[in-house]
C-alpha cells in the first residue's frame, strides 16, 4: 500500500503542478489531501479546479472552513480574495468536506489533530515558533486513536514521529506555502526554505515507512503573483 500526502497548498498553483507531476511518476495507490487547499493572494479558483480534477480523498483544513463561513475578525485579506475568486459551488463544496477521513487499513487522515483543524498534532508555539511536542503529549492529543498510521497537516512543517503503540504520525509538510499562514511574521519561514512539499508512505510486512518529499520550482513566479496583488508579505516568504 502506498500513500502521496499532500497538504496545505494554499492556491500556489506552480508548486502543486509541481508536486502532481511527481506523484505521478511514483504512481501510488492513491493521493490524500490534507486540506487548506487555497487560501492565499495567489491561484485559488484554478487550484481548486486541478485538485477537484484529480478526484482525490481530502479532509476540510481550517482555511476551507474559514471561506465557508468566516467570523468577521477572520476574514484576512487573504481570505476575502479566495472567497471573492470561487463561485458559491465551490466555497460551499469546501466547507463540506469531512473533518477526518478514516481507512479501512489502518489509516486517520486529519487537518491539525483528530479534534480540532485549527490546532497542532506534532507542535507546540513556543515563543512564536514551532517546537515538536514530546511523546506524551502526543499520546495525549491522540487519545481515543487505533489507527496504525495518523496523516496531519496545518503547521507546514514536514516530519514525522512515533506515538505510543507503534503509531507513525507523518506530516506531509506544505506543498505550496513555506510559513503557517498564522503567523503574522513574513520572515518567519518555518519550513527553511520556498521548496514544494509532499510526502509517499508504504506499508510493507505490516510496518508504515515514510519518504519526506523536497522538489524545486519556480517560486520566483509565486512571488511575482503576490507582488501583484498586493502582498509583498506573502512574495518575502518565497523570495526573501
Amino acid at each position: 500500500m502506498r500513500i502521496a500526502v499532500i497538504s496545505d497548498v494554499h492556491g500556489n498553483l506552480p508548486a502543486l503542478e509541481t508536486v502532481l507531476r511527481d506523484i505521478d511518476l511514483r504512481a501510488p495507490d492513491v493521493i490524500v489531501n490534507l486540506g487548506d487547499c487555497v487560501t492565499s493572494p495567489l491561484w485559488p479558483r484554478e487550484t481548486l479546479e486541478l485538485l477537484d480534477s484529480r478526484g482525490m480523498p481530502t479532509v476540510r483544513g481550517n482555511h476551507d472552513r474559514i471561506i465557508l463561513a468566516a467570523p468577521p475578525e477572520k476574514v484576512t485579506p487573504s481570505v476575502q480574495y479566495s472567497r471573492d475568486a470561487l463561485t458559491d459551488v465551490q466555497r460551499e463544496a469546501l466547507g463540506a468536506l469531512p473533518a477526518t477521513l478514516q481507512f479501512d487499513d489502518g489509516v486517520l487522515a486529519v487537518h491539525g489533530t483528530p479534534d480540532d483543524d485549527s490546532e497542532y498534532l506534532l507542535e507546540d508555539k513556543v515563543a512564536g515558533r514551532l517546537a515538536r511536542s514530546p511523546r506524551n503529549v502526543l499520546d495525549t492529543r491522540l487519545q481515543g486513536v487505533t489507527a496504525g498510521l495518523i496523516l496531519c497537516g496545518h503547521s507546514h512543517t514536514q516530519h514525522c514521529a512515533m506515538a505510543s503503540g507503534n503509531r507513525l504520525v507523518v506530516n506531509p509538510g506544505s506543498v505550496g506555502c513555506p510559513r503557517a499562514t498564522d503567523n503574522d511574521d513574513p520572515d518567519a519561514v518555518e519550513a527553511g526554505s520556498p521548496h514544494a512539499r509532499y510526502a509517499i508512505v508504504t506499508r510493507r510486512n505490516g510496518r508504515w515507512s515514510a519518504e519526506l518529499i523536497v522538489l524545486a520550482y519556480d517560486w520566483e513566479a509565486v512571488a511575482e503573483r503576490a507582488r501583484e496583488n498586493g502582498r509583498e508579505d506573502w512574495a518575502r516568504a518565497f523570495c526573501g
